[in-house]
């Protein structure tokens, strides 16, 4: 990870985040409290002070709200050093979130459920600390990306490891909205895998505004940046579902992927028009078109901002440049046919049918009166519709400044008012070329401009496969027999003696290699020996990897002098959730609320049963059926109870046997 300290203008925008997180924190714990005293007392005098308090409480809420919502809207800090005249890209900001110690937890738990000394695995406990530590200030390139899917990977090993579905391990998790600041605490590593992909999702779009659009390379990095930025988005709202943080919930993700999928096919825009727009008729056709398109999904994401849920938590500064886009990319739709119509006349050697199917597929429908092949033949047609594709132009120009001169926050963006300023006086200077003193006897309504174009833009998926990862807690034995969900006796030691040629017992499996077809009149069930034992040591050398070949090795010795093995037998636990649950949800009116689940077994009425209490980014069983992927809120029906299924970890083993 890159340097905590560093005095770049990204980590200073991350350290200012992070102050308004505590501080949007201390506000929502005192609007809390004073909420829970409102509906606690009946004094009307301590009433109104507490409302009076409440009223600061808000009005300091929304303050900070609106300085988080200018750290989401600096986008000039993420753009590309280089002089650029193009309007900004908006970034995502990286999620903050607390100190985690793993290091009681884990070795408890190895010392519980797996029956070894915790003492040998603080390396392997300091290592993932210092990994997740590391995560929470990620370079801006592949390698920050790479090392946060290893993170991401590497919390798969650790939740089938150290996290049973039958309670919870006690490492509280608390991840900061992005939007809100208002902070999520679970004990659910799910939560934390999913606050992990937002964050992979983010730094894509970091790395794609600081491409250099100058460049044909640097817009190729940035259009991939923001489809795998969209695509990683994408993956996380169909994976982790009713996540209780806003910036992750399904509308959100919706809302934040048309927005980078939008970003992207802007800078194909700017990769189609980077060498120069040839003042060419087919040329300007398909110039149209393309930015047409860009208009469209931009206008699509302005609606998709302004909806419910949506429009409560979406920085209001983002919904406006959305609107901005929108209406100057749709201004230059119309300058760019304006500029077919007036400055390109039929001339006798050009192919009127070519050139009448390409303006024809740009309308929806023509004015009335008015036939393509007759435009293109006209000049005076042409110069009416020309002028008239003109003035709506100079419209979209001028609600694009209006709205961004009515917003705070993008009006002191400089490079947006001066790119917003240019296309404006430029269609001004087209019309005054094209204006004569009988313009009053001609007001064509221009037609809307149908979008088309050959680029396509799609979510990239993730691919995880592509980086390696080692089990930090390999030592532990093979992942498919040694896990939180099964529960293993502790070792025990078996003395192995030779008799009669024979040991009484077969080998199968693979790692590690299962005890098969016990005689029980032998000397090893005589000594304690069970069918379908594991052996995970041989003369105290730990054998939890080895094959049966390797083990039928190591077992030779016993024909000259008796053997000690250890062995390991499945218990069967019946599964059932954890009554405790410490989750910190945000439910707060508009746009702040904390609500504090936790439940102190100690103060429950024992004459009364407490219902179970199911913690939030849970594995539902429909979808666990359907795909081992997806994650869903389990829904409790009356009556029905979950019937879960036991997979024996002896089915998972190889056929493979051999008589000793």
């Amino acid at each position: 990870g890159c340097n905590p300290l560093a005095e770049t203008g990204r980590s200073k925008l991350q350290n200012q985040r992070a102050v308004l997180n505590q501080q949007i924190l201390r506000a929502v714990r005192m609007r809390a409290g004073a909420e829970n005293l409102l509906r606690a007392t009946t004094n009307n005098k301590v009433r109104e002070q507490v409302l009076l308090e409440l009223s600061f409480v808000n009005s300091d809420l929304q303050i900070l709200k609106e300085e988080l919502e200018g750290l989401n809207i600096s986008v000039e800090v993420y753009q590309n050093a280089e002089e650029t005249f193009s309007i900004p890209l908006v970034p995502l900001g990286l999620k903050e979130t607390k100190e985690v110690d793993f290091t009681l937890p884990l070795k408890d738990f190895i010392l519980e459920h797996y029956s070894e000394d915790s003492s040998e695995y603080e390396d392997e406990i300091a290592d993932l600390m210092d990994l997740r530590q590391a995560c929470r200030t990620p370079s801006r390139d592949e390698a920050g990306i790479e090392m946060l899917i290893s993170y991401f990977l590497q919390l798969g090993y650790v939740e089938n490891r150290f996290f049973p579905p039958t309670r919870h391990m006690g490492v509280l998790f608390t991840w900061y909205d992005s939007f809100t600041g208002v902070p999520v605490c679970q004990q659910n590593l799910l939560l934390e895998k999913a606050s992990v992909l937002f964050n992979i999702g983010a730094l894509y779009t970091q790395i794609g505004t600081r491409c250099n659009r100058q460049t044909q390379a640097g817009l190729e990095n940035a259009v991939d940046a923001f489809q795998k930025a969209a695509g990683v988005l994408s993956y996380l709202k169909e994976t982790f579902t009713h996540t209780p943080s806003y910036d992750m919930s399904p509308a959100m993700l919706n809302v934040l992927v048309k927005m980078m999928l939008a970003q992207a096919r802007e800078c194909v825009f700017e990769q189609i028009g980077l060498s120069g727009i040839r003042n060419e008729f087919f040329t300007l056709v398909k110039m149209t078109q393309e930015v047409a398109k860009v208009g469209e999904v931009y206008t699509l994401v302005n609606t998709a901002m302004n909806q419910e849920p949506v429009k409560e938590n979406i920085p209001y500064s983002w919904s406006k440049l959305a609107q901005i886009k929108s209406d100057h990319y749709k201004a230059l739709a119309h300058y760019f046919i304006a500029t077919i119509l007036c400055d390109h006349e039929l001339q006798p050697g050009d192919d009127e049918d070519q050139q009448e199917k390409a303006l024809s597929q740009l309308y929806d429908y023509t004015p009335d009166g008015l036939v393509v092949l007759a435009v293109l033949k006209d000049k005076v047609q042409r110069k009416q519709l020309g002028k008239a594709h003109l003035r709506s132009a100079i419209v979209y120009h001028e609600e694009a400044l209006r709205v961004c001169g009515l917003c705070k926050k993008l009006r002191n963006i400089d490079v947006l008012q001066e790119v917003l300023t240019a296309a404006h006086k430029r269609s001004l200077l087209k019309y005054a070329q094209q204006e004569t003193e009988d313009d009053f006897l001609s007001l064509i309504q221009a037609p809307d401009i149908l979008p088309k174009t050959e680029h396509k833009i799609e979510t990239i998926a993730p691919q995880f496969s592509k980086v390696k990862v080692k089990d930090f807690f390999h030592k532990l034995g093979p992942l498919t027999v040694f896990s939180a969900k099964q529960r293993w006796t502790a070792p025990r030691t078996i003395c192995l003696h030779h008799k009669a040629g024979e040991l009484g017992f077969s080998l199968k499996g693979g790692s590690p290699v299962q005890i098969y077809c016990l005689d029980p009149v032998c000397s090893a069930a005589s000594a304690g020996l069970k069918e379908g034992d594991y052996i995970v040591s041989v003369r105290g050398m730990d054998c939890k990897w080895l094959g049966v070949n390797e083990v039928l090795e190591k077992l030779k010795g016993v024909r000259e002098q008796p053997m000690e093995i250890e062995v390991i037998s499945c218990q069967d636990t019946a599964a059932s959730l954890h009554s405790k649950s410490a989750t910190y949800s945000v439910g707060m009116q508009k746009t702040y609320s904390l609500i504090c689940l936790v439940m102190d077994e100690d103060k429950i009425d024992q004459t009364k049963k407490a219902p179970l209490k199911l913690p939030f980014l849970s594995w539902g069983t429909k979808n666990r059926q359907k795909a081992a992927s997806t994650l869903c809120l389990p829904s409790a029906v009356a009556g029905s109870s979950q019937i879960k299924k036991k997979l024996s970890p002896f089915t998972l083993l190889n056929t493979e046997s051999s008589l000793y």
